[in-house]
């Protein structure tokens, strides 16, 4: 049975930093480029950075440019968000997506 299990995401302070986790199951997680989106109440799910298989290339959306970063862990078939510097606008549920399934999503709120 195939999961993406995301987990870290909560309540933090304008400027303050998350760091979200997605632990995968039930398939080669190491074959599989992994994104993270996220969707803001109201708009359109986004992508907000990739990537690759064995983790030599990652891609960021223009907006978190410079303050996330992605990595993975494929001994532990887990992949990383490191979000910095973080922004109200950063407020969304954050998905992981690898293989063309998904997880349940968590929760990031940026709020004074």
């Amino acid at each position: 049975q195939v999961q993406l299990v995301e987990s870290g995401g909560g309540l933090v302070q304008p400027g303050g930093s998350l760091r979200l986790a997605c632990a995968a199951s039930g398939f080669t997680f190491s074959s599989y480029a992994m994104t993270w989106y996220r969707q803001a109440p109201g708009k359109e799910r986004e992508p907000v950075a990739s990537i690759r298989s064995a983790g030599t290339s990652t891609s960021y959306a223009d907006s978190v440019k410079g303050r996330f970063t992605i990595s993975r862990d494929n001994t532990k078939n887990t992949a990383y968000l490191q979000m910095n510097s973080l922004k109200p606008e950063d407020t969304a549920v954050y998905y992981c997506e690898s293989h063309d399934y998904w997880g349940q999503g968590t929760q990031v709120t940026v709020s004074s």
